[in-house]
Formats: structure tokens, C-alpha cells, sequence
């Protein structure tokens, strides 16, 4: 049972006071106020079905539009419109041929073979071929790019070995175009979820003239694409527009006359557009409603509000490289020593669950929801307990008081009511003084890589439907591992699950990954996610998945 003292309550009370202190109504603000193209896109008479421009909030500048080098879901959701893999996913998740229009699983579940579309073209007109697959994937694979998500192909036959400089010997890698329509993939072991990855964006294709600019990604005039929209301006920092891609081969499905993306910082500044017609979308996965907001919203926009739990969790993790986060019992005081339960309640409110774990609901176990199989009682939440192992750890590191350290995240009004709860909690609980620190996001991902920092905000959605899209992250010296953790039994497990074609051998290893991933400590995990969001009456077949990401591809407007 997970235990909360006096003093948790104590600081869930002071939340509430401070969140009812700032909640108002949002005003409009100048600056950045999320104008369009000029498309109208007002209501409307009738019932006939109008091409409009669909207007939604991103936030921030997306760190790359390259996909073998994103890991973020600002860069994700403009990709979802201008790149397409060999699948697709639908609204419940279950990948639909898309680039590919068929594909073949060799009875041993290790070779699929890909037929592509003889109608696939790029953007500029060019045919979309095998031979660009092949050659896509090989330079995600390829250690001078510098792709953090390469580790995501190492169930490819020679993938690893290329990545990590064993060979450069490509052929090796078991990606090869057969013909110009057939694309044929070798798997080191049978992958149950190997499918599911091929939409994934790092498996997205890329035209062949990005090998001779490596600039190509930054600039509207030189992306080319391969999906339901193109790009037709970038305005860095300000606005994306993006327009029919009338080479697309099934274009007859996109409905919208183009979708305009702002980078509204400012949660109160993106739901004042909403609320005046500038924004047809507003909340997450990109954007934000203001959290003391949307109690009032779900009572006077119940129409319009959505409240979606999805497979993503959100956590803080820390640089484990680093006094004082090199003594893991420093690492789980701070773990133990919030009021989560306040938190959702009293900052974030949106039907977040408290995380004692890191695989989030939603994903598939043996049987059934793998949270629902291993419970996530990992740590209890225990002030005394938690001064305990602080004291001890600082006595270990010969300290004689808590450092200065600093908590980072990415600018966004939410993260930041999150992060003064957090170390108000510590400060009350352990008596230890923690700075805050906002960075953009870009620049946060580049500190978090670079291990440049010491506790800093994250969250991790499935790549795919499967435990270990969140526990192969934290191998030793992974892509995505930036905590420093390393864990030689840990690596076994992850191998071991890895290379087992029996799905109860495979869910065993995965949970006691997990456990070992808690006890060690690396992350803190705080919630799990529930997406919020408003949608404008009219806009039909726009979804967020299963793990959060939204699809606006197939999306159009009725008017009533």
C-alpha cells in the first residue's frame, strides 16, 4: 500500500490554495496570436462537406524534420502529414498498409518481404521505391548521422553490429531491394511487434538528394516528402503550413485544403485563439490547456472537450553521473518523498494516474493490459523513510549537506506548475532547496543527450504496443539511455526478452527489467498520462491513438 503522511497532505492542501489563487479566465495576448493563411474557417450554413484549413498549436519549433533524427512529438505530428512508412496506424492502433500495399512473413517469423504501391511518388513526382527504403534505413543505421533512435532496427540482421562501427560493410544489413517495388527484411529472431515499428517515424523514407545536403531537413524549399501533405512555408519559430500533396497516391482522402501549425508558447495565449476562432484544435499532444482551466472548460465547452488516457508516461530523470544522483539512495528519497496523488489532483488535472512504474496502461501483456498483470508497487511515497535514505546518502557521499542542483524542463506553463510543486514538496519534506530551470525544447533534448544536466522533466509514448518500446531505452549506453544507468543484468534481461519468440518467457524478462529499472532508480516516475483536448464542431476523423499521437490526415470539415 502506498503510504502518505501528514506532510504530503499538508502540501496537497497548499496546491489547491495556489492553483485556485491563479486560476482565471485567459485574455488574449499580443504577439504570436496564431494567424492563418487567410483560409476562412468560421462557422458555416449547411451540411455539405468544405475544404478548410485545419489550424492547431505545436508549441515550439520542431527540433528536426529529419526523420531518423526525431524523438520528440512536435517533429512526430508534422511527420505524421509529410512522410509515410511502409504502415500506417488506424484509430485503434493496428497497423494498415500504407506505402506498402502488401507484405509477406516467412513461417519462421523472421523475413518479411514488402510490395510498394507503384503509384508511391515524392512530393516533387519522383517514384517511391524499395531501393529509397533500403537506403533510408541504412543511413539512420549509420553512426556518422548520429541517430538516437537507430537502436530501434537492431532486430534487423546486422543493424547493431553496423551501427555501432562493428562493420561498414552495408550489405551485412539484412535490408535489401529486391526490384523497385520489393523490399526484403531479415530479423535476427522473431519479432511479434516488428510491423507495428514500420510506422514509426524514424522508419519513415528519405529522398535520396538528402545525401548530397545534410541542410535538406531545416528548410521548406528542400523537404521532400512522401505523405498526405507538403510543406509550403516554415516561418522558424512561428508557423508551419502545410498543403495537399497532390502526388500522393491516395489523395482523393485528403479533404483538407492544408493544415497550419502555430508555436504558441503560452497556454493561456493558445486557448484565447481557440476561444476567438484562430485555433480549430487546443490541448495536447502538441499544445496545452491551462490545468485550472479545464474544470470550467468541461462544464461549458462539453461538447468540444475530449479527456483521453493514452500509453505515455511522465517522469523526471536524473543524471546519474553526478553527485549527489551517483548514490541511489539520494535518488529514491526524492522519489518518496512527493505527493503524486496531489499533483494530479491539485496541478495537472486532467485524469492523470499516479506512476509507480514505468510501462504505462495500455499496453498489451501476456493475456490482458500488461499494468493490470504486474502492478506497479514498486516504491510507496514515505517522508520518513525517504529523510532516511537522504541522510544516508549524503553520510555515503561524505557530504555534509544537500548541493545546489537544478531541475530543468521545457518551457511550458504546465511543466512548470509541476516543477514548483515538486521541489515545494521536497523543500517541506526533506528540507532541501532545488532551483528550476526552463530551456526550449529543443535545447533541453540537446542538454539531456549531452548529459548536461541534473534532474531533468521527460516523457516517453510507445513507439509501439509492447512493454519493451519504454524498458529497451535504459540498456547500457542505448540511444535514448541519458541517465547514465548501466546495468549488466538488466542488459541480460532486455537481450533475453529480445531474442524469445515465447510470449510468457518474454513478459517474465520484461518485468523483472522493470523492477531492477525502480530499484535502481534512474527515473522518478510522477503520472501517467491523460491527454486533454478541444476540437471545433464540425472537424470529423481527427484521432489521437492509442499512445497519444494525433492523425489529422484523413480529417475534413462538415458543416451543419
Amino acid at each position: 500500500m502506498r503510504t502518505r503522511k501528514s506532510a504530503l497532505s499538508f502540501i496537497a492542501a497548499l496546491l489547491i490554495l495556489a492553483i485556485v489563487a491563479v486560476g482565471c479566465t485567459p485574455k488574449e495576448e499580443t504577439g504570436n496570436n496564431g494567424a492563418t493563411n487567410g483560409a476562412t474557417n468560421g462557422a458555416t450554413n449547411g451540411g455539405a462537406s468544405e475544404a478548410k484549413v485545419f489550424r492547431m498549436n505545436i508549441h515550439s519549433e520542431p527540433s528536426t524534420l529529419d526523420p531518423a533524427l526525431m524523438e520528440d512529438n512536435v517533429s512526430g505530428t508534422l511527420a505524421t502529414g509529410i512522410y509515410e512508412g511502409l504502415t500506417r496506424k488506424n484509430e485503434n492502433g493496428e497497423s494498415i498498409p500504407a506505402t506498402a500495399e502488401s507484405w509477406v512473413k516467412s513461417e519462421d517469423g523472421k523475413t518479411y518481404t514488402f510490395k510498394i504501391r507503384k503509384d508511391a511518388k515524392w512530393s516533387n513526382g519522383d517514384p517511391v521505391t524499395a531501393n529509397d527504403y533500403e537506403f533510408s534505413w541504412k543511413r539512420a543505421l549509420d553512426p556518422a548521422v548520429g541517430s538516437t533512435y537507430a537502436y530501434q532496427f537492431y532486430y534487423i540482421v546486422g543493424a547493431q553490429d553496423y551501427n555501432e562501427g562493428k562493420t561498414t560493410n552495408t550489405d551485412a544489413v539484412g535490408i535489401k531491394a529486391l526490384d523497385a517495388q520489393t523490399l526484403e527484411v531479415k530479423l535476427v529472431s522473431p519479432t511479434p511487434y516488428f510491423l507495428s515499428l514500420t510506422s514509426f517515424y524514424v522508419y519513415n523514407p528519405v529522398h535520396p538528394s538528402v545525401k548530397d545536403n545534410e541542410a535538406w531537413a531545416a528548410d521548406a524549399k528542400t523537404i521532400i516528402g512522401n505523405g498526405p501533405f507538403k510543406m509550403s512555408e516554415w516561418q522558424h519559430n512561428t508557423s508551419i503550413k502545410l498543403v495537399p500533396n497532390e502526388n500522393y497516391y491516395d489523395k482523393a482522402q485528403v479533404k483538407f485544403a492544408g493544415v497550419d501549425f502555430t508555436m504558441i508558447a503560452e497556454s493561456a495565449t493558445e486557448l484565447a485563439n481557440y476561444e476567438t476562432g484562430k485555433l480549430d484544435y487546443t490541448g495536447k499532444p502538441t499544445g496545452e490547456i491551462p490545468a485550472e482551466q479545464i474544470p470550467v472548460l468541461k462544464e461549458s465547452k462539453k461538447d468540444e472537450i475530449v479527456t483521453k488516457g493514452i500509453a505515455s508516461s511522465y517522469y523526471y530523470q536524473f543524471n546519474t553521473e553526478e553527485v549527489p544522483f551517483n548514490n541511489v539512495k539520494v535518488r529514491k528519497a526524492l522519489a518518496m518523498a512527493i505527493d503524486r496523488q496531489a499533483i494530479v489532483e491539485s496541478v495537472t488535472m486532467a485524469g492523470e494516474v499516479p506512476s509507480f512504474g514505468f510501462v504505462p496502461p495500455g499496453i498489451i501483456g501476456l493475456k490482458e493490459d500488461y499494468r493490470n498483470e504486474v502492478k506497479d508497487d514498486f516504491f510507496t511515497e514515505n517522508v520518513d523513510e525517504a529523510k532516511t535514505l537522504l541522510a544516508e546518502g549524503l553520510a555515503e557521499l561524505k557530504l555534509a549537506k544537500f548541493p545546489k542542483v537544478t531541475l530543468t524542463f521545457n518551457t511550458s506553463d504546465g511543466h512548470k506548475k509541476i516543477a514548483e510543486a515538486i521541489v515545494e514538496m521536497w523543500r517541506q519534506n526533506l528540507g532541501i532547496e532545488v532551483g528550476i530551470e526552463n530551456q526550449e525544447f529543443a535545447v533541453l533534448l540537446k542538454n539531456r543527450t549531452a548529459m548536461n544536466y541534473q534532474i531533468a522533466r521527460a516523457g516517453w509514448g510507445a513507439d509501439y504496443n509492447d512493454p519493451m518500446t519504454y524498458l529497451d531505452m535504459f540498456v547500457t549506453g542505448g540511444g535514448q539511455n541519458n541517465t547514465g544507468f548501466a546495468s549488466p543484468e538488466y542488459d541480460a534481461l532486455i537481450k533475453k526478452a529480445n531474442a524469445s519468440g515465447d510470449q510468457a518467457e518474454r513478459i517474465a524478462a520484461m518485468t523483472e527489467a522493470e523492477k531492477i529499472l525502480m530499484e535502481y532508480m534512474p527515473i522518478m516516475p510522477i503520472y501517467y498520462y491523460s491527454n486533454v483536448y478541444m476540437l471545433k464542431p464540425g472537424f470529423k476523423n481527427i484521432f489521437l491513438d492509442y499512445k497519444g499521437d494525433i492523425d489529422y490526415t484523413r480529417g475534413f470539415y462538415e458543416a451543419k
